[in-house]
């Protein structure tokens, strides 16, 4: 997704550094997401079937919360972590070596493909990042994840419909119905590389009405 900004001129080094302050997350955004994970991560593991020891890949990573508060979870097993952002890729290192995280491997994928290697995963999980994924690259993305997991492997794509009236983000398909995308769609696009589709979850984590998330569910 591409940001336009238009600048009065102003000196380059301090448009840089406000650009650099601007993408930081504060203390509080980084708490929140925390707590988060720490309310999402106990469910998650329930429904991707995972045990410690195993092997599970955070897809689009972000700032790592989910990354680190499973790393101390499956224990003996692998987080993968990937995202495309070489700053993301940077504070996840971060995060993981603050917590004294030594089972976290971070990756940095591409807008087709994981980069994850073949078959190294029981379990793969995109937390609201499937919707930004642009039309070229949807397939061959989704034959991607296929190849990393193990036969039997999971695979969980958390994300929210689109508001009616809201901007679709450049480049994404206009099926979206808005910033978000359905559960439908996301069950034909996924089933169509391969994938066999096992279950949609409302209202996710805690299946409440009203909340944001939805969680589709598949398997290798």
């Amino acid at each position: 997704m591409t940001m336009r900004r238009f600048m009065l001129i102003v000196p380059l080094s301090l448009v840089a550094m406000a650009t650099l302050t601007a993408q930081q997350p504060d203390a509080a955004q980084i708490r929140q997401e925390r707590e988060q994970a720490e309310k999402d991560v106990p469910r998650l593991v329930e429904t991707l079937g995972l045990k410690p020891g195993m092997t599970v890949a955070d897809v689009g990573a972000g700032g790592g919360a989910f990354t680190v508060v499973l790393g101390k979870w499956i224990g003996s097993g692998t987080v993968y972590a990937t995202d495309i952002g070489q700053r993301q890729l940077r504070e996840i290192r971060e995060y993981a070596d603050k917590e004294g995280l030594k089972n976290v491997t971070v990756i940095e994928g591409a807008a087709a493909a994981t980069n994850l290697p073949p078959e190294c995963c029981d379990a793969v999980f995109m937390r609201d990042v499937y919707h930004h994924i642009t039309t070229p690259s949807i397939a061959a993305f989704n034959k991607s994840v296929l190849a990393s997991l193990k036969p039997g492997g999971r695979f969980a794509i958390i994300d929210f419909r689109g508001r009616p009236g809201s901007a679709v983000p450049e480049g994404v398909p206009a099926n979206r119905g808005g910033h978000g995308i359905p559960p439908e769609v996301v069950v034909d696009e996924v089933k169509a590389a391969g994938f066999n589709y096992r279950e949609t979850i409302e209202g996710w984590p805690t299946r409440e009405k009203g909340a944001v998330f939805f969680l589709v569910l598949f398997q290798k």
